[in-house]
């Protein structure tokens, strides 16, 4: 069992960096949002913020290093990396599933990061759908003692399940389960999925039973099925997989949808995001905080260094877009009317 997933975390790691990973004629829909420039922005670009909150820190910019892995050598060195550019750059650490973290020590230096990330919020991770095998609350407290975490996210892919050799399919009656969790757990805790995305009625399910914060992490960059449906030795499933190429809730409809039916609880924007313009797009439609995962995962194999470039480009970018529609903080973004959404001006409508 334990080398099943150590080697499971290995493959899921190259096959995304060299894999054709992506839902097929799937985006994350941003392309449909636009911003209106402003010719006279009356700021100036040395005063542009980006700072802001989450899990009760303060970041220097609104993002987070999304869950990518953990229990490999290769998790390791990427972890190690991303956990050190986090810190340097005042990102939110996420760590992959700690499933295997839980099952075995091997490679347990892939999670315990927590010394190469001192400040920073770290969010652990595990499966929901693990609540039907045998794990509960005792083993998220574990997770987060082990980890030095300061909130646990429990993951959703039922999808990526379904085409996995082997994968876990009980997902009945997980809903009072994750309840009894957010209950007895003394650390916020959060849900995400895994490139299918969440919409608001699921959010809203979520949240009464006290999740404390939802990353939608919608359709448009990696699929999972397709992931897996490269890693399958079974030829019916892998051929089945196929149907699912471009499934998937784009992530700007989630983040409507969910923002729709939450008004204010803390969202995470992840999913196909690749640029500062991209999460800049996010927050004026609801995100507060925006998640980059294999976007940083090339970087994340060589240096903390080519980690750190990575995120200051993100960074610029965002600040670039902000500076062109004439905007100084992350409120007055959220706030902007200079937005053009499926070619509907906001400027116009408020004009």
């Amino acid at each position: 069992m334990e080398q099943g997933i150590n080697q499971r975390k290995t493959e899921h790691i190259r096959l995304c960096l060299t894999g054709n990973v992506e839902g097929v004629n799937k985006s994350t829909g941003l392309e449909g949002i636009s911003f209106i420039h402003n010719a006279l922005p009356e700021i100036n670009f040395a005063n542009i913020a980006l700072d802001t909150s989450f899990l009760g820190k303060d970041l220097k910019a609104p993002f987070l290093v999304s869950s990518m892995t953990g229990g490999s050598e290769l998790a390791t060195t990427i972890n190690q990396n991303l956990a050190l550019a986090a810190e340097e750059k005042r990102w939110v650490f996420a760590i992959g599933s700690t499933r295997a973290f839980l099952e075995s020590d091997t490679h347990k230096e892939s999670f315990l990061i927590r010394e190469q990330a001192p400040t920073i919020p770290i969010i652990a991770n595990i499966g929901a759908v693990q609540f039907n095998y045998g794990y509960g609350a005792e083993e998220c407290q574990r997770i987060i003692d082990k980890t030095g975490a300061d909130s646990i996210v429990l993951h959703l892919n039922s999808l990526q399940e379904a085409v996995q050799d082997g994968g876990d399919l009980n997902f009945e009656s997980l809903l009072p389960k994750i309840e009894q969790v957010c209950k007895t757990l003394d650390r916020p805790v959060g849900v995400k999925e895994v490139g299918f995305g969440i919409d608001g009625t699921v959010a809203e399910q979520l949240y009464n039973v006290g999740i404390s914060y939802i990353d939608v992490a919608g359709a448009g960059g990696t699929s999972w099925s397709q992931v897996e449906k490269l890693r399958s030795r079974d030829p019916l499933r892998k051929a089945a997989a196929e149907a699912f190429n471009n499934w998937g809730i784009p992530t700007k409809d989630c983040i409507v949808s969910v923002r729709g039916k939450l008004p204010e609880v803390p969202l995470v924007a992840s999913g196909g995001m690749k640029t500062g313009v991209d999460a800049a797009k996010a927050i004026t439609i609801g995100a507060d905080v925006i998640g980059f995962a294999r976007h940083l995962l090339q970087a994340a194999t060589e240096s903390p260094e080519a980690v750190i470039e990575t995120m200051e480009q993100i960074e610029l970018e965002l600040k670039m877009t902000m500076f062109g529609i004439g905007v100084k903080n992350l409120t007055e973004l959220k706030n902007t009317k200079r937005v053009s959404i499926m070619g509907q001006s906001l400027l116009e409508e408020n004009s």
